[in-house]
């Protein structure tokens, strides 16, 4: 790495640090949890908040990982590895419910009536007229019963307060916008809490540059060829070359994911989803 990349790294590292800080000061140790998926991003933003935490003798919030329930494996196996080696606070969070009334087989027909009541109300938020949907995790339907109401969820079960996400604003349209700290209004079915992005001032090529050059882990996937990561079925290799080899700045970095969740994405944030 150049000498002025790294300056200029090390000064977004700090300025995320700086975002960090703040939230601790706003808010109680256990009022907050960190979201990790074991994608790139955020592991960026949990590997900077377990820097800050050791740096200020701190003890690391809850980190909350959401089972859509069509993982890539490697995903799993990393976030095992990686919550055992930094002795993390984690919680897998999964919506048993759907997965049970699709006999957790991927693609199943799922009837509405056959959920709890709860996820018959989420249903009729977004809605869904039809009496059946597939179970897709990143369908329109799926995705929010498979994410977001868990999510939800455990918010709720867990008093918290303010979410830390690894969300940045080249990352997709929706997001372009956000900003540092941004408080949820409570709503149907949705608990209010803050969500801080400590990580929205960095590119796709600063989170490879970053995460190559200080140490920071990311899953194996991104040296095959993937760039995104969602779900294991509808996600797509985008080259046959490392995720940092190839053209960020021409290419979208969510092409290789499902296209109408993409689509969707307005709509699916303002019910709640990250």
């Amino acid at each position: 790495m150049d000498p002025e990349t790294k300056d200029r790294l090390l000064k977004k590292i700090e300025d995320s640090k700086k975002v960090i800080r703040e939230a601790l000061k706003k808010f109680q140790r256990d009022e907050i949890a960190i979201t990790w998926t074991g994608g790139k991003d955020s592991t960026l933003a949990l590997w900077l908040f377990r820097q800050v935490c050791s740096e200020d003798g701190i003890e690391l919030p809850i980190v909350l990982s959401i089972d859509e329930y069509d993982h890539f494996p490697e995903i799993h196996d990393f976030i095992d590895k990686h919550a055992a080696e930094w002795g993390l606070n984690l919680v897998m969070a999964v919506n048993k419910d759907v997965v049970e009334a699709a006999g957790g087989k991927l693609g199943a027909p799922v009837r509405v009536a056959a959920l709890n009541q709860r996820n018959q109300a989420e249903v009729q938020r977004l809605g869904w007229e039809e009496d059946e949907f597939p179970f897709e995790a990143e369908s329109y339907v799926g995705n929010h019963l498979m994410k977001t109401v868990p999510f939800n969820q455990f918010i709720e079960e867990h008093g918290i307060k303010a979410v830390v996400q690894g969300l940045r604003w080249d990352e997709q349209a929706a997001r372009a916008h956000d900003e540092y700290f941004t408080y949820r209004e409570p709503g149907e079915l949705s608990p209010g809490h803050w969500r801080i992005n400590p990580i929205l001032h960095f590119t796709e090529r600063d989170v490879w540059n970053t995460n190559r050059g200080f140490g920071v882990p990311y899953n194996e996937l991104y040296a095959q060829g993937y760039r995104s990561l969602g779900a294991k079925s509808t996600s797509k290799k985008f080259a046959e070359v490392p995720a940092w080899e190839q053209d960020l700045e021409n290419t979208g970095e969510r092409d290789g994911r499902r296209q109408d969740k993409e689509a969707a994405m307005d709509k699916l944030r303002s019910l709640g989803y990250m």
